[in-house]
């Protein structure tokens, strides 16, 4: 689900107008809060942007029309909605005109409570009608067993009956006694994993239990901008007065026990997955053993690993010598194999001889070894090309000096 809000400055009506298209893709997200610092608005805390007016897939948000709200709310909000079935979305606008809604924080908490409501769009499949309205009771979970024995058409009379229902554009809605949820309160977004992400990262302040509700949730890589936004909004004055807690579950393997992910920096993870998100599912493996080999000591290290894996020769899948020099003779392309001469390769000799030459190793990935002018530990330490300058400076600051 797309919309497209108008936004505005009603301190300063003589800045114009920005139309920010929602839900705002990763790569956007700077960029879009530069549009609106033009205006002076799109402060991290504060309901600073006036709609003028909103567009899209969902006509019942156009109640925040003349109304003043916060960007990353909007965001918020929209990025659930963007998840939501036809079903969800027609629960959602039906409850939120019935309940005539149109604050932010109460329209996130509708997106986590909709689903109890019935919204009848179309009363010519009773039997449907009564199959979704016992889902709906149940928080829709019910078994196969449960729904063959369920008379639907006499379920979905039985509320049209017994209940009243509440005429909207969305349709017919009966709330069930549907209660408002109240995970949003205003600050910290509820956990919501919208991207496919490589960390999900949970901080909470030192001071608070470590199940306290006040955690900040976020999914790397995201734009630093993005980060810090979320950390002022939840008050912290920096990463510092945070603990960390990481689940790095679609991480290469050997990355997700090469450091103490809970220990590092919050940006340098997100510089590292940044990286990583990068390379295709081939440099994935490779990274894979580039970090079993040279054994990365931090988040930046592995992050200066997955940019510079140009370095290293990589072989998936082999794991002795036999089979290293059978790669490198068969299907490396540096001889003219001759298949009638198989018998008379010796294949593992090659393959130490190589191994002795590259000075490599064999991962659980396959042989890996690296081939780069700078030292490892050099490699891993700083950029190589930043690393080159400042020698390059050095040199010539030395060379004034004699």
């Amino acid at each position: 689900m797309k919309i497209k809000a108008a936004l505005y400055n009603a301190d300063h009506l003589e800045y114009g107008l920005v139309t920010i298209p929602f839900p705002i893709s990763r790569d956007q997200y700077d960029d879009t809060i530069k549009m609106l610092e033009a205006l002076d608005i799109g402060d991290p805390r504060a309901r600073d942007c006036t709609v003028e007016e909103i567009e899209g897939s969902a006509p019942s948000l156009k109640c925040l029309e003349g109304r003043r709200i916060n960007v990353d709310e909007l965001d918020y909000m929209v990025k659930r909605l963007d998840s939501f079935s036809d079903g969800e979305l027609a629960q959602f606008q039906g409850m939120a005109v019935k309940m005539g809604l149109s604050d932010m924080t109460d329209l996130i908490n509708l997106t986590f409570c909709c689903q109890q409501a019935t919204v009848i769009t179309d009363f010519s499949d009773l039997e449907q009608i009564g199959r979704e309205h016992y889902m709906n009771l149940h928080g829709g979970c019910a078994s196969m067993e449960e729904l063959e024995q369920l008379d639907g058409v006499e379920t979905a009379l039985l509320l049209i009956s017994e209940n009243e229902g509440t005429i909207t554009p969305y349709g017919v809605v009966y709330d069930n006694g549907m209660q408002l949820s109240q995970a949003y309160q205003g600050r910290n977004f509820p956990a919501y994993l919208y991207e496919r992400s490589l960390i999900a990262l949970t901080l909470r302040p030192i001071h608070t239990d470590a199940n306290g509700s006040d955690a900040l949730w976020l999914y790397l890589p995201t734009s630093e901008l993005q980060i810090e936004r979320m950390l002022y909004r939840d008050g912290m004055e920096s990463e510092d007065f945070a603990r960390l807690d990481v689940q790095g579950d679609n991480l290469p393997a050997a990355v997700k026990t090469a450091c103490a992910l809970e220990q590092e920096s919050v940006f340098d993870l997100n510089a590292m997955c940044a990286a990583i998100s990068k390379l295709t599912q081939a440099d994935r493996l490779k990274l894979d053993a580039a970090v079993s080999f040279a054994k990365p000591e931090s988040a930046a290290e592995i992050r200066r690993l997955a940019e510079n894996l140009e370095l290293f020769d990589f072989i998936p899948n082999v794991s002795t010598p036999e089979e290293y020099g059978r790669y490198m003779i068969q299907d490396s392309g540096h001889f003219d194999y001759d298949s009638n001469l198989d018998e008379f390769y010796d294949y593992g000799k090659y393959g130490r001889r190589c191994m002795e030459r590259k000075q490599g190793m064999f991962t659980e990935q396959g042989y890996i070894s690296y081939q780069g002018a700078l030292s490892l530990e050099e490699l891993m330490r700083e950029d190589p090309g930043e690393q080159y300058q400042r020698e390059q400076e050095e040199s010539m600051g030395m060379g004034g000096l004699t």
